[in-house]
């Protein structure tokens, strides 16, 4: 039995009932309390024994435990109340509360349970709250200017969201949508506070407002001026509750897409006919996930206790537990709605731990436009941030059936964000590898210039003069709609190379071998340093933090000449470029922009004709090289601001 969650409370009333089928009383009731993180490991906060055989029977007892962690004892845990009452099984119990079925010998012989009902109904939601953040009114003005730079929180249960921050503002438009999963049919509360973002310091509090869902009717959207508690101003926003059917866990044998009737139905509910209806409901995934092979032992007895978490964006669910064993067979079916076609599923493998949070054992993701249907197909695990394979295997079989146009229209809007993500850390590894990835764009472009260049120089005579030809013709009949049309050909051309079986694009495993390359060398660079000492862990990126830094200037200082050209920084080149904006202006009036380009063109494919020792130029990056940025300008001021000394 799992009772529900009580947020952000340590003295919790649950006030629950459960009666539990016991096969002997020499076994005591194991209990265990968890903090409960959505989307993370939970957090293990204490357990107790509590042993049967001490109670009388047909007498209710209220008891105490203190919880205690097996690894500290001595640590105090706080305690849970109980009322307990041990009865002799009689009769039919199927009208009890809840009822959990398992058997705790684990033996192997029974490794594979059902999933009890009260297992499935704690994972699955009974609507979605759909909100749509749309403006602040007469905020409250936290900084020094007046203004604030607010932003909002919302939380409900374990959900939560943050909205973007407008900048300097006591009105902000926020325009932002997400939804809720409603996990209680009676409603349930939504926790807004409003923040003012300082940067460098911790946030100043604005004020909070809370919305009641069990106030609000369903399938209606409903507009809300909130005004702030503890705070001053108003929350504009749109409120929609709606009933969800939209997930759902069962056993092998019973699955929707397996009855012919039923995937008639579905295959109707996202033809093409109703592609304008419910244009959020793009699409269904079915997941079956059968078993897993060859998982690694997390448990000092050489074995582990796996279930398995299936994520679509933000819904989740999960297995039962399998217990000691390496190769567990869960065989369930999960149903999840498609709102974005684009969207990743992520099945992790976890083994649960009695006394602390679940061991990391895999994980595969699987981009839903990569899923063949009905294929059964063995995924190998990976690691958690997917960079390289981990022990083990697990089999899955997904279908996907969606509506093209409106996963088309659903590409055209803002990217889901998901409620819980970890916080980015500073890594040595992602630094370089990103800085690699960088790179090697860059060099694609430097390449295609030089490529480009080439021409121009006549390195290649019968290149050049097709080059020459090809430029002469597009710009002497340039149209606007060859733009669309010219995009059009690499892809078709690309198209028929994968069709004629000469793709090529860069393979996945090509690319695994790459990053896994690169994590050895980072690997292998770590282990010197580690010997080698810290000193030596700041020399191996110092080439990096250069290459960045001296990128990073490079753009700033042509950012800044820009706008000093247009300020006056220096009146000689403002002049300048007055009279080469006025000459520019005059060609381009009394001559049409075709004969203009093509008389570039010509210039640049003649020029290493006309004269072989002309050295290359780009007249307009030589200009904005004489432009001094902003950090030249205070360099050669001649008044120096001086730093103010702190008084005594």
């Amino acid at each position: 039995f799992r009772s529900k969650t009580i947020h952000k409370n340590l003295n919790p009333v649950w006030d629950e009932r459960v009666i539990l089928l016991v096969e002997t009383l020499r076994e005591p009731l194991y209990v265990k309390v968890f903090d409960y993180d959505f989307g993370l490991q939970d957090d293990f906060m204490g357990s107790a024994y509590l042993h049967l055989e001490s109670l009388e029977h047909q007498r209710t007892l209220d008891v105490t435990l203190d919880l205690k962690d097996p690894q500290y004892p001595e640590h105090d845990l706080g305690s849970l109340e109980l009322t307990v009452t041990l009865s002799p099984k009689e009769g039919d119990i199927r009208d009890a509360t809840m009822l959990l079925r398992r058997n705790w010998k684990r033996s192997s012989k029974y490794q594979s349970m059902r999933l009890s009902d009260v297992h499935r109904k704690a994972q699955l939601w009974r609507g979605i709250v759909s909100v749509s953040l749309i403006e602040g009114r007469n905020l409250q003005p936290m900084d020094a200017n007046g203004f604030s730079d607010p932003y909002v929180k919302f939380r409900m249960g374990h959900q939560k969201y943050k909205s973007k921050t407008i900048p300097k503002t006591l009105n902000p438009q926020w325009r932002e949508q997400f939804d809720f999963h409603l996990y209680e049919e009676q409603g349930g509360y939504v926790d807004i506070t409003v923040w003012d973002r300082d940067a460098g310091k911790k946030d100043d509090f604005m004020g909070r407002c809370t919305i009641d869902l069990s106030l609000l009717s369903k399938e209606h959207t409903h507009k809300l001026d909130l005004p702030l508690e503890e705070g001053e101003g108003v929350l504009v926003l749109l409120v929609t509750l709606t009933a969800s059917a939209a997930v759902s866990i069962s056993d092998l044998s019973v699955n929707m897409l397996d009855d012919p009737h039923e995937r008639r139905q579905i295959m109707q509910r996202y033809s093409l006919w109703r592609s304008l209806h419910n244009l959020k409901d793009v699409g269904v995934v079915q997941v079956k996930v059968i078993r897993a092979e060859g998982l690694m032992a997390a448990d000092v007895t050489g074995k582990s206790d796996p279930f398995c978490v299936v994520e679509l964006s933000n819904d989740r669910l999960q297995t039962h537990t399998v217990y000691k064993n390496l190769n567990p067979e869960w065989n369930k079916v999960f149903t999840f709605n498609v709102k974005d076609i684009h969207s990743v599923l992520e099945v992790t493998v976890y083994d649960e731990d009695r006394d602390r949070s679940a061991d990391f054992l895999g994980k595969v993701a699987i981009p839903l436009l990569n899923i063949q249907n009905g294929e059964r197909k063995a995924y190998v695990l990976k690691s958690k941030e997917l960079t390289g394979p981990t022990k083990g295997v697990i089999f899955l079989e997904i279908d996907v059936i969606f509506n093209a146009v409106k996963a088309g229209l659903r590409t055209l809007t803002p990217v889901e964000q998901k409620y819980i993500e970890e916080e980015p850390k500073v890594s040595k590894q992602m630094l370089l590898r990103n800085f690699n990835r960088v790179r090697r764009c860059i060099m694609f472009l430097i390449n295609t210039g030089c490529y480009i260049n080439s021409c121009f120089e006549w390195e290649s005579p019968q290149r050049s003069i097709c080059a020459f030809v090809i430029f002469t013709i597009v710009v002497w009949n340039f149209e606007l709609y060859m733009i669309p049309l010219a995009l059009l050909l690499p892809l078709a051309w690309n198209y028929i190379l994968i069709v004629s079986g000469k793709d090529t694009r860069q393979d996945v495993v090509t690319v695994e071998d790459l990053l896994e390359d690169e994590d050895e060398d980072f690997d292998k660079d770590d282990k010197d340093s580690e010997r080698k000492g810290f000193m030596n862990k700041l020399y191996a990126i110092q080439d990096v933090c250069i290459s960045v830094q001296n990128a990073l200037d490079e753009v700033a200082s042509y950012g800044e000449r820009i706008k000093n050209t247009f300020n006056w920084t220096v009146p000689f080149l403002s002049w300048l470029t007055i009279v080469a904006l006025i000459v520019a202006t005059i060609i381009i009036y009394f001559i049409p922009l075709r004969f203009i380009v093509l008389a570039w063109g010509v210039n640049k494919f003649t020029k290493k004709l006309r004269d072989p020792y002309t050295i290359d130029n780009n007249e307009l990056l030589d200009f904005l090289s004489r432009v001094p940025s902003d950090v030249q300008v205070v360099d050669t001021s001649p008044k120096k601001k001086k730093k103010k000394k702190k008084g005594n």
